[in-house]
């Protein structure tokens, strides 16, 4: 078979997305095209071991499956446009290949602050050199750290600043709590109190204006106009999906890549998407398209989407079972875990306490129209664990009916 499947991106989703191929019965080419020098890696540990100095990257790379031992690997090569019409996509370097089937595993980028002021010491972390320079950074004597965002990787980097030593960590967040968008009220009080504790300081319902210094950061403006001293800032204010790429060809790119139930890319069997850049329905709650950034994504995606294509590539379209996955998550930040199945956001409206207490470890269940949606465990193993027992309840629940 002279047939090739393209895979754009080579980082987790990109791999789980040729591994699939070949479970799925693809015996032909596979080139995956990457961006990063480095092969496939886990990216949670980045805001949390590998910032801490306790994980080298040796223990991050994933060990791929001997069934994708003959892929192609082109890293260190950034997909820059892709013509759709014409099974071709064009790569940084000049060079442009041809296909049968296409994989959008692009991924995401954290999105940058726009605001005044001296671009250096300002940092993001995404990637393994982000995470080495920014490390460098937080081992400094007497550095003051100020990260923007409360949300999961912003919560990471603050605790393991403070686990560093650094002696001033302030989180900002126009928010009132920490993670209240993913996560509510309930769990936001319980987590702001946890941080503080440990010494976290917060500044909550303000946004940045702007940064003070002229070659470096010293400073971070507030939008109520005070100011915080700052030699190293953390921006973790969400991400951007990376598709511009995939501009002209007539797709729905308004947050990340529009797919249909099966992961095709706008109407095209050739063409499906996988990982956090996928926005996609899940049959589990309703028919409304949505991307999903948790761990658990690109191999939920990557197996669907790998059957549907193998399927249209080989003329073997069994029928397929509506998508359904289950997210999962988990976020370590200084001594407890925060431990999640579900999709607790759909269910904020409806917040019950389900075991324990939000002063110490608590079990917090998410409910939509009175249905349990979501679980979030907050606090030590045995938490989390009883939140795991409820991860069959979640998956035996039908599906409602839209």
């Amino acid at each position: 078979m002279n047939a090739r499947i393209v895979v754009a991106g080579a980082s987790m989703a990109g791999l789980r997305a040729a591994e699939q191929l070949r479970a799925a019965g693809w015996s032909g080419a596979i080139t995956l095209v990457g961006d990063e020098p480095h092969m496939p890696y886990n990216r949670p540990p980045l805001s949390k071991e590998v910032l801490a100095g306790k994980a080298p990257f040796e223990t991050l790379a994933f060990r791929p499956r001997a069934s994708v031992s003959d892929v192609e690997w082109r890293l260190g090569t950034r997909v820059v446009t892709a013509r759709l019409g014409e099974r071709t996509v064009r790569l940084d370097d000049g060079g442009a290949l041809s296909y049968d089937g296409l994989v959008v595993a692009t991924g995401m980028r954290p999105r940058r602050l726009n605001c005044p002021g001296p671009p250096v010491g300002r940092h993001t972390v995404r990637t393994l050199d982000d995470a080495r320079g920014l490390r460098d950074e937080l081992t400094r004597p007497g550095v003051r750290v100020v990260v923007v965002g409360a949300g999961f990787i912003g919560c990471e980097v603050a605790a393991t600043a403070v686990g560093l030593g650094v002696a001033e960590v302030t989180v900002v967040d126009p928010l009132p709590l920490p993670m209240a968008g993913p996560l509510g009220e309930l769990l936001g009080r319980a987590l702001l109190r946890r941080h503080e504790e440990r010494g976290v300081r917060f500044a909550l319902g303000t946004g940045v204006a702007g940064f003070t210094g002229e070659d470096r950061v010293t400073g971070v403006v507030l939008s109520d106009g005070s100011a915080l001293p700052a030699d190293v800032v953390v921006e973790s204010v969400g991400s951007v999906a990376n598709t511009e790429w995939l501009d002209g060809n007539g797709l729905d790119l308004a947050d990340g890549v529009l797919t249909d139930e099966l992961l095709r890319v706008g109407g095209r069997p050739e063409v499906v998407a996988v990982g956090d850049v996928a926005r996609f329905p899940n049959a589990r709650y309703d028919g409304v398209p949505r991307r999903v950034e948790h761990w658990s994504v690109p191999a939920d995606t990557a197996k669907h989407a790998a059957r549907t294509l193998v399927g249209h590539l080989t003329g073997d379209q069994a029928e397929s079972a509506s998508f359904a996955p289950l997210p999962t998550f988990w976020s370590d930040q200084h001594d407890f875990r925060l431990q999640a199945f579900g999709a607790p956001a759909l269910g904020k409206a409806d917040v019950r306490v389900l075991d324990g207490d939000p002063d110490g470890d608590v079990l917090v269940g998410y409910h939509r129209d009175g249905r349990l949606v979501g679980v979030v465990a907050l606090g030590g193993q045995a938490v989390a664990a009883s939140a795991a027992r409820y991860r069959a309840e979640l998956l035996k629940q039908p599906a409602p009916t839209v």
